[in-house]
C-alpha cells in the first residue's frame, strides 16, 4: 500500500480527482495518509475532512521567519514519512532539505507541457495567460518528479490540450484541468503505487509503456 501525502494551497480540485480515482479503482494500492496546506482557508481541507483524511496546516506568516516555517514543514513530513508526496496545487516552495530527504518521492502537476511555460513565476492562471499571449496552438499538463530546480525534475506523464480561438485564460485553465490534470495525476500515482516507474539516467522509465493506454 502506497501512503501518500497530498500538499495543497487552494480549492483542491486535483486532490478531489485523486480521492475519486482511489474510490473508483482508477488508482489502486494507494491511501491518502495526510493532506497538508499552507492556507487555513483552503477548501481542499474540507474535501479531505469529508473523506475522513487527516489534515495538517502550517502557515508561513505565523512563524518567526521562513527558516522556522521550513524546519517545521520538514519535521512534519519526516514524522509522517509518506511513501510519496504529491504536490497538487501547492504554492509553497519546497525547501531543498525536504527535496533531498524525499528524493524520488515527490511529484508535481504543472499546467503546461514542460519545458514550455514553466519555472520560476509560472503558476496558476498566469501559466495560461502566457500561453495565450504567445499564441501557441497546444498546451496541456505535465506530471514530473521534483528536484532542486523549479519544474526541472524528470517527466512522468504529459497530456496535450488543443487551444481554441475563443479561449480565455480561465477557460483554458478549466479545460486543461478536466482533460489533462485530473487524468494524468491519478494515472501517475497508480503507476508508482504498482512499481511501474523508475528513473534511469535522469529520465523516467515506465514498465510496459504504451502512450495510448496512459490516459
Amino acid at each position: 500500500m502506497l501512503n501518500i501525502a497530498v500538499l495543497v494551497s487552494g480549492g483542491g480540485t486535483n486532490l478531489q480527482a485523486i480521492i475519486d480515482a482511489i474510490d473508483n479503482g482508477t488508482i489502486t494500492n494507494t491511501k491518502i495518509s495526510m493532506v497538508f496546506s499552507n492556507n487555513r482557508n483552503a477548501y481542499a481541507l474540507e474535501r479531505a475532512a469529508k473523506h475522513g483524511i487527516k489534515t495538517e496546516v502550517l502557515v508561513p506568516k505565523e512563524f518567526e521567519n521562513r527558516a522556522a516555517f521550513n524546519e517545521a514543514f520538514y519535521d512534519l513530513l519526516v514524522a509522517e514519512n509518506p511513501d510519496l508526496i504529491v504536490l497538487a496545487g501547492c504554492l509553497v516552495v519546497i525547501p531543498e532539505k525536504i527535496v533531498k530527504a524525499f528524493s524520488g518521492r515527490i511529484i508535481n502537476i504543472h499546467p503546461s507541457l514542460i519545458p514550455s511555460f514553466c519555472g520560476t513565476g509560472y503558476y496558476g492562471l498566469g501559466v495560461h495567460e502566457k500561453a495565450l499571449e504567445r499564441g501557441v496552438r497546444v498546451s496541456g499538463a505535465t506530471v514530473h518528479f521534483v528536484d532542486e530546480g523549479t519544474d526541472t525534475g524528470p517527466i512522468i506523464l504529459q497530456k496535450p490540450v488543443m487551444i481554441r480561438p475563443d479561449d480565455t485564460a480561465k477557460s483554458l485553465q478549466q479545460r486543461i484541468m478536466e482533460q489533462a490534470e485530473w487524468k494524468i495525476l491519478p494515472k501517475a500515482i497508480d503507476l508508482i503505487a504498482n512499481g511501474k516507474v523508475s528513473i534511469e539516467d535522469g529520465k523516467v522509465v515506465i514498465e510496459g509503456y504504451d502512450p495510448d493506454l496512459m490516459v
